[in-house]
């Protein structure tokens, strides 16, 4: 994969990390703006008066590994700085990354996505544009405090904090359960096994779509759903030479069958039998599709390239406040006489264009950038005019 620079730690910069990052991220402005225009009930109240079967195919898509991609990357990275920071910085680090951007960011972002949701839910009653929290009643975000889309940041951070104290216990109390899920990653069939807890989390929900809570104290079965695939990231990286090796390799392998699991969900779904069975098959797509998602950015993205590099910079802060605004252009686009798809494609387009103009005036070269990503880029030099 050729020699990479170092990062702030001393070890390698894994690019093709930060390239998945920027991709992940960039997916779930997508998801979000599709759910609006889905046929089938989404947690959100608020969509448009216009749907489209893609818009559900995108969001069941999406929805298989995006999450799962990310925690296994978070878990990756919580046990680099482990190794390399020990606990103590581990807790450090991450306090600062993740629990500072929470306090700062929440009080402003969940009554900003709260009144979104109003004004949309009033637009679909009236078509007007008014803010009446009273007319959506308990279907807006304002109806009790939530973590919103920042919930992932949450239990991230929940879950760093776990790590680092569950790192100082004897390696030998830790390491049967490690061998047993390294040994069963790597099995052709291993990922079979591996989606059974993730269909004792998701069973119940309909479709098999597991869906975050929210809640400041998310229930158990979030917890088991997200966390095996940060403890999975935790083990990878002890053993990333062989993973990321397989990864680079297998990567279409992972991809056709977790294709084949989404189409088999389809067609078991469609014929109306067997819901456990579909339930089971679209939690394989989980590992299949977020092993491919890694292979695929350690074959195409192991290096630095501008844009994907500026996406993978921006991330953090394209994370933290792209929902709100899908849902204020939702809002904007509703009863437009225009085809669902070009509502979707319009959106997406937006809110990337916001998101990262927002980032590239206000972020980038200031302390919120410094914060969110520990360093700020310094402003380019001004070019003089030759007389």
């Amino acid at each position: 994969m050729g020699q990479q620079p170092t990062s702030a730690d001393g070890g390698v910069r894994l690019h093709a990390m930060d390239n998945l990052r920027a991709v992940m991220m960039w997916l779930g402005i997508v998801l979000h703006v599709a759910a609006l225009y889905a046929t089938q009930p989404m947690p959100n109240a608020w969509h448009d008066d216009r749907s489209t079967v893609t818009a559900d195919l995108v969001v069941g898509a999406i929805h298989a590994f995006r999450m799962p991609a990310f925690f296994i990357v978070g878990g990756f990275f919580a046990a680099l700085l482990a190794r390399s920071r020990g606990p103590a910085g581990l807790t450090r680090h991450r306090l600062l990354r993740l629990g500072l951007p929470f306090v700062v960011f929440w009080p402003v972002l969940w009554p900003l996505s709260g009144w979104a949701s109003v004004l949309f839910l009033n637009r679909m009653q009236t078509d007007a544009w008014v803010l009446d929290a009273s007319m959506a009643g308990t279907r807006s975000l304002l109806a009790m405090p939530s973590t919103v889309h920042l919930w992932f940041l949450w239990m991230l951070l929940w879950l760093c904090l776990l790590t680092a104290a569950v790192w100082r216990v004897p390696r030998r109390w830790v390491s049967p359960f490690a061998d047993l899920l390294t040994w069963l990653a790597r099995q052709p069939w291993g990922f079979l096994v591996l989606a059974l807890p993730l269909l004792l989390a998701s069973a119940g929900y309909p479709r098999a779509m597991l869906q975050p809570s929210n809640a400041f104290l998310p229930p158990w079965n979030e917890w088991l759903f997200y966390g095996c695939f940060f403890v999975f990231g935790l083990v990878l990286h002890g053993q990333q030479t062989h993973f990321f090796a397989l990864f680079h390799r297998r990567w279409v392998h992972f991809a056709v069958g977790g294709l084949g699991c989404l189409i088999a969900t389809i067609a078991v779904t469609s014929s109306g039998g067997a819901p456990l069975l579909a339930s089971y098959l679209y939690t394989c797509i989980a590992w299949l599709w977020s092993f491919a998602a890694m292979g695929v950015a350690l074959r195409f993205g192991a290096v630095r390239r501008p844009v994907l590099g500026y996406l993978a910079d921006s991330a953090y802060w394209v994370y933290l406040v792209h929902y709100p605004v899908t849902i204020l252009l939702g809002a904007w686009l509703y009863h437009m006489p225009l085809p669902p798809l070009l509502k979707i494609a319009s959106n997406i387009a937006l809110t990337t264009v916001v998101c990262l103009g927002s980032y590239a005036l206000f972020v980038r070269h200031g302390w919120v950038g410094q914060m969110l990503n520990g360093k700020r880029h310094p402003r380019p030099a001004p070019t003089l005019m030759a007389p």
